[in-house]
Formats: structure tokens, C-alpha cells, sequence
């Protein structure tokens, strides 16, 4: 058997997604019609004999939404109550189901999944409703233009039938290129309050299959031992000490030499036959900085001139304006690594089909770039590799590698065996903490000059830190000019009215395996744009949100209009500059994923006896709203993951190795860390936009500028746990 190693390889393969799998596809577009028991009319829907609707879900769930969104969708567009419809997660096939967003690749990510799919499920559901009325008109004898379809019942005058009847007719029917779609005045389910997750009852009662979940008959259970250090490569191990594990299978070294693979029947056998291996590793290529290293070179890049102008600004002009101020600003702003710390730590399944073919379990966010990693590995057609998609228990950017990294390690530890047993590959919390994927570390430094009447008269911005992208399967399509929009997004194309700014970014050496993180780049540009606006705000003697205002009134500009409209209903709901003795409030707005977020939070205490967190109240235009509940949930989800992570959580290096471990030195945000918080969403009549990510960059400005107008404390080096501040 050949085993093609070489990640570059499969990764041109990946990127290029050109060779697709074909699934039965018909030249109209649709999957080729079923039986009589049930009809696909398109590839997003499909019809039981019982009328039961199943929406064919392209984006994997991680909890953000997906499987009630795209469902609610379709059943409006067709007329169903939502207990008429289900959902089912489609096949590995971008030809069918690529994002858009991404290329031709399929995946989840950057909050696209409603935005990406909004048109094309409104199609979807409004073609299956066009051929069940076309199928019911020859049926009944009577015009089309005359029938409805309303809670699954086909209507005409004084006929109706479950749409049950008419699906193997309507199967045979050519579906219609452009359906006519509902207008937004008829919707039923998008927008409803009461609508409610699709997936929660499963969630609750145990039903839902996660990957960790899974457990085939005969499968083995696999663990990788790696390296302390990242770029170690084995030479070789002793299992004698594991064999004496009971349960132990085998240890064999993966063709990357990346690790070693240790075999067992069961997880806690796994991890007690790793835990007794020994192995000697090659550390000559190894990483070997220590994380004060890693923050001295950012530091370093930030003093002197930046390797590239990301605006093109007249950078000399930008700092002479500066200079000349009545009122120079300046700041240097430090963020460390961070790791994703997603629940469900990696996982997945893979096993043999009786064709000789290879079937991978996985909660797979990215399956193009994992379908392609395991055809070249395995060295088969595309058509040989199946990807069964299951829920994740959450991933915030983890599970979407560009270099497929935990699928590779099952597929490599598969490929070492006959084959005759599946191979479960099991990462525990501490391998996800010390051997994942991590947020870059990025720095910044800003000047900022105001006249005598405290405008802004030049803005210089400085950021280092290391590239996610380069080195990628990305780079040719998010790299351009040598800049990694991801290290200056929300800053770059913040909508700001901000005169006389430059913006400058230089790549510091990656220290370790980097990936983008919940709100990639607008974790840290956030947080340095909206600090420095609430202290341009100060030194200017005005209120922070009529500062920021100043600087959002083109109302002919829609980023600035959206950006003011959600700043004022936040400012609105909180009551802003109302609030007992003893405590204070801080705001941040900021635009990601083209969803406008502003936040307000309300603080209580003192940095040395512990603040705490008593409200945060949020306003989100993220246009139309499909389901409300979900956008709630995400906002609130996302605030916490940003502020939980600024209050205490960093990742270091010491000698190329991470420190941490597990949540009791990776904290994750605990219930009682914030009291309360109020979301808000804006009407609007705009195509939907993402809400997975956009919650995150506000809160933690938010909240320093909190602290700050409480105590006079501010944090420009994070966490704040370690740098002045402690919690309640």
C-alpha cells in the first residue's frame, strides 16, 4: 500500500478543489428523483411518504444555529409549521454544497452560514413548493395560481390533501430555474419570536450523536504521543512499559514521524499506554522560544518601520500631523496567544466500506480540505471517500485546520493498520491545550493627535504579530500585496471617519501552529480601535459615545449609518450614563462578518478587591433576523467567550513548549462571571448577515473602558488577570 505523507501535496489538491465528487446530480441542478416512498426535489430538500420534510443542511453544527436556520428557511418558503420539518447534514460534495464565501470549497465558518445560504434555501423551498402546487394543479385539474400551501396542506378552494399526496408527482416535475420567492410581508417563521431550536430536544434528552459520542462495533481506540515542542519529529520509542496496559493493542511511529500512534480497546486504556511510552525525539527544527522572546520581537517590529502600508497612506504626512497636535495619544497594546478550548476535544472515526472505500465520522467544518487530505493519503478517487458529518461540541475556528490536522493523524494511524477494525483517534482536553491550534500573538501601537478642540487630526497604527494565513491553502485568495487582511481587519475597513490615518503591519516569525479564533483579527483590533477612541474621548472632554458618533455621520454611508444606529439603541437600553454610586459603564461598537454589534457594560468594584461584571447590554443589526432565540444566544455566547478570555486567559512558551494544561490554568468564563446580559436586535429589512463571531470583538473593549471609567486602570497588555485587574 502507498501512503502519501506530504501535507503540501494534498493541500495544492485541497486548495484547488477542482476534481468534485458527483452525486447523482441532474443537469437542472437537482439530485435525480427518488421513488414513490419519498422524493429529493433539490439537493436542500427531500420528502418523506409521510409528508415529513428534511432540509439538507450544507453547514456543520458546532451550536451556532445552523440546523434550525436553514430548516426555517426552507418550511417558509414551502408552508410548513416547523415540527414538519427536519434536517439531515449533506455529503461531502462542494459541487453541490459549496459556500460560496469560501470558493468551491464546502465549510462552516466566519459566521456565513445564514448569510451564505439565504438565497440559495429561499430557492430551494420556494422550487419544492412550485413542483408539490404543479403536481397538486394536474392532480385536481385546476390552475396553479390558485393553490396554497399552508402548515403542510395543499389548498384549493374546497380541496386540500396532505402535501404527502403529491411527491412522487412532483418528483418527476422539472424543477423551476427561478421560483417565485415569498415576500418578507408573508413571512411566517422568519423573524418569529417563538420559534426555537431544532436541535435542543436531542441536546437534552441524550439523543445527539457527537463525534466523541460515537462508537462503532470492533473499532480501536487511537492516541497520539507528540511532541513537547512544536517541529520534534520521532526517532524512535519504547512501549515496553505500555504493553503491560491492559487493553493495550500496538504502538507504531505515523509515516510524518509528527508522533506515535498507541492502539488500544478502550479511551483510558489509550491514555495510560501513551502516558507509559517513551520516546526520543528529534528537536533540531523544534520551536525553542520562551513567550517573552515571541513578545519582545512583536515589540521590537512595532518600534521600528512596518513592512508594509496597508492604506497606502502618506505615512511621513500621517506622523507630521500627529506630531503637530495640540494633544498626542499613544499606546502599545500586547495579546498573547489563546487557545480555542472548545468542550468536545478533537475527535473522529474512520473505518473501511465493504467497496474497499474509506468513511470518516467527524464533526467536519472544512470536509473539502479533509476529503482531499484522505484521497491522497489513501491514494483513491474522491468518489472512494465518504465524510459522515456529526454535531460538534463546539469548535470557535478549531476544527476548521487548513492542513486537516486531526483527520490526518486518524487517517495516518488508520493507514498503519490492516483495516479490518475502525480507528476511533481520541484528543483529550490536554492535548487540545498543549498540541492544538492557537489565536496569534499580535501587538499594536497607535498615535493619535487632536487640535485645541479635540478633532482628530492623524491617526498612526502600528500592528505586528504572526500571519494565519500565509503558508496556507488561503493564502493566494486572502493575501494580497503581502498583507494578511486577517491581521488588519476592523481596522483597515473600519467605518470610522477617521482624517489623517495611517496604518502600517510587519509579520513577526509564528511561534507555534496558528489559526483563526471566534472573530479571527477582530479579536484584537477591537479591542485597540475602541479603547483608543474612549481615550481620544476623554482628552477631547467629551462623552465616549457622542465622540464615537462624531465620527459615524454620513448618514448616506451605510457602515456608518448601521454602526450609529446599533451604538444608539445599546446607549438606549442601557440607560447609558445612568448608574448607581459605585459603579460605572463602558461601550464599544464594532463591525465583523457584516454585522454591526455595539455594547455597553456595567461594572461594580475595584481592581484590587475584584470587579465584577453586573450587566452587559448589546444591540446587534445583523439584517433580517431568521431566528431570533439563536441570535440572542449567539450574542450572548460570544460575549462571554471575549470576555472570558480577556479577564484571565493567555497561552505561553517556555522553551517552545506550552505551559498550560487543562481549564484550572486555562479558565474558561463560569456562569457567574457576568450577571446579566440584555441583547437587542435592530429590524431591518437587509440580507442576513453572520452572528457566530460578531458578539466577541465588543466585549472585551467594553469592558476594559468599563474599568477604566470606574478606577482610572487601563489594560493595554492582556489578560487582565495578569496585568492589574481581578475579578469578582
Amino acid at each position: 500500500m502507498t501512503i502519501n505523507t506530504s501535507r503540501r501535496g494534498f493541500l495544492k489538491g485541497a486548495a484547488a478543489a477542482g476534481a468534485v465528487l458527483l452525486v447523482g446530480a441532474r443537469p437542472d441542478g437537482a439530485l435525480a428523483a427518488a421513488s414513490t416512498e419519498s422524493a429529493q426535489l433539490n439537493p436542500f430538500v427531500r420528502i418523506d411518504a409521510d409528508g415529513t420534510v428534511t432540509a439538507i443542511v450544507k453547514h456543520f453544527e458546532m451550536g451556532q444555529g445552523p440546523s434550525t436556520g436553514l430548516p426555517t428557511i426552507i418550511a417558509e418558503e414551502i408552508g410548513l409549521r416547523m415540527d414538519q420539518i427536519e434536517y439531515d447534514f449533506a455529503p461531502s460534495n462542494p459541487q453541490v454544497y459549496a459556500n460560496f464565501a469560501f470558493g468551491t470549497a464546502q465549510g462552516t465558518g466566519g459566521s456565513t452560514a445564514i448569510a451564505n445560504s439565504w438565497m440559495q434555501y429561499r430557492q430551494a423551498g420556494a422550487a419544492a413548493r412550485e413542483m408539490l402546487i404543479a403536481a397538486a394543479a394536474q392532480a385536481w385539474g385546476v390552475d396553479a395560481s390558485g393553490i396554497t400551501i399552508e402548515e403542510g396542506i395543499v389548498k384549493a378552494g374546497d380541496k386540500s390533501a396532505p402535501l404527502a399526496e403529491f411527491v412522487a408527482a412532483a418528483a418527476q416535475l422539472e424543477a423551476p430555474a427561478e421560483p417565485k420567492l415569498k415576500d418578507p410581508s408573508e413571512f411566517v417563521l422568519i423573524g418569529n419570536e417563538s420559534v426555537r431550536r431544532k436541535d435542543s430536544p436531542i441536546k437534552t434528552n441524550g439523543q445527539a450523536i457527537y463525534g466523541m459520542d460515537l462508537h462503532l462495533p470492533n473499532q480501536m481506540v487511537a492516541m497520539v504521543k507528540r511532541p513537547e515542542a512544536r517541529g520534534a519529529t520521532v526517532t524512535g520509542f519504547d512501549d515496553s512499559a505500555s504493553k503491560e496496559v491492559k487493553g493495550f493493542i500496538n504502538a507504531a511511529t505515523l509515516p510524518n514521524q509528527a508522533g506515535v500512534a498507541v492502539y488500544a480497546e478502550n479511551t483510558w486504556a489509550a491514555i495510560q499506554a501513551r502516558d507509559a511510552l517513551e520516546v526520543e525525539w528529534e528537536v533540531s527544527a523544534a520551536e525553542t522560544r520562551n513567550s517573552d522572546d515571541i513578545e519582545a520581537e512583536i515589540r521590537t517590529a512595532l518600534g521600528a518601520e512596518p513592512q508594509y502600508n496597508v492604506n497606502k497612506a502618506d505615512m511621513s504626512a500621517v506622523a507630521a500631523a500627529v506630531d503637530g497636535a495640540d494633544t498626542v495619544l499613544e499606546e502599545t497594546f500586547y495579546f498573547p496567544l489563546l487557545a480555542h478550548a472548545p468542550m468536545e476535544p478533537m475527535n473522529c472515526t474512520i473505518e473501511q466500506t465493504a467497496e474497499g472505500g474509506i468513511l470518516l465520522h467527524d464533526a467536519a467544518q472544512i470536509p473539502t480540505i479533509t476529503h482531499f487530505a484522505l484521497a491522497e493519503i489513501f491514494q483513491l478517487p474522491p468518489e472512494k471517500i465518504e465524510i459522515k458529518t456529526l454535531l460538534a461540541g463546539g469548535s470557535f475556528g478549531r476544527r476548521a485546520t487548513p492542513d486537516a490536522d486531526y483527520q490526518v493523524e486518524a487517517a495516518l494511524a488508520f493507514a498503519l493498520t490492516d483495516r479490518s477494525r475502525p480507528v476511533k483517534l481520541v484528543w483529550t482536553r490536554e492535548d487540545d491545550i498543549r498540541s492544538g491550534y492557537y489565536r496569534p500573538a499580535f501587538g499594536h501601537k497607535v498615535r493619535v493627535g487632536l487640535d485645541a478642540q479635540g478633532n482628530i487630526v492623524g491617526w498612526q497604527h502600528q500592528v505586528a504579530g504572526q500571519s494565519i494565513m500565509k503558508g496556507t491553502p488561503f493564502e493566494s485568495v486572502l493575501v494580497h500585496d503581502g498583507v494578511d487582511h486577517s491581521s488588519v481587519e476592523g481596522i483597515a475597513d473600519s467605518p470610522y471617519a477617521i482624517p489623517g490615518m495611517s496604518l502600517g503591519l510587519t509579520d513577526t516569525p509564528k511561534a507555534t501552529t496558528l489559526l483563526w479564533w471566534r472573530s479571527v483579527g477582530h479579536t484584537h483590533t477591537a479591542y485597540v480601535m475602541e479603547t483608543m477612541m474612549d481615550k481620544a474621548a476623554e482628552a477631547a472632554g467629551r462623552d465616549p459615545v457622542e465622540f464615537r458618533m462624531a465620527h459615524l455621520t454620513d448618514a448616506s454611508n451605510a457602515d456608518q449609518a448601521r454602526k450609529a444606529g446599533v451604538l444608539k439603541l445599546a446607549m438606549e437600553k442601557a440607560d447609558w450614563g445612568n448608574v448607581p454610586t459605585g459603579r460605572a459603564q463602558g461601550v464599544a461598537v464594532h463591525k465583523s462578518f457584516g454585522s454591526y454589534v455595539a455594547e455597553v457594560v456595567e461594572v461594580s468594584g475595584n481592581v484590587d478587591d475584584g470587579i465584577k461584571i453586573e450587566k452587559v447590554t448589546c444591540a446587534v443589526d445583523c439584517g433580517i433576523a431568521v431566528n431570533p432565540d439563536v441570535i440572542r444566544a449567539q450574542i450572548e455566547g460570544g460575549v462571554g467567550y471575549g470576555i472570558g478570555h480577556v479577564m484571565r486567559d493567555q497561552i505561553t512558551l517556555t522553551s517552545g513548549a506550552v505551559d498550560q494544561f487543562n481549564f484550572p490554568d486555562y479558565e474558561p468564563l463560569r456562569i457567574g462571571d457576568i450577571a446579566a446580559i440584555d441583547v437587542h436586535i435592530v429590524p431591518s429589512a437587509e440580507a442576513p448577515t453572520g452572528v457566530g463571531e460578531p458578539g466577541t470583538p465588543p466585549s472585551a473593549p467594553a469592558l476594559a473602558n468599563a474599568i477604566r471609567a470606574l478606577s482610572g486602570v487601563k489594560v493595554t497588555t492582556l489578560p487582565m488577570a495578569e496585568n492589574g485587574v481581578s475579578f469578582v
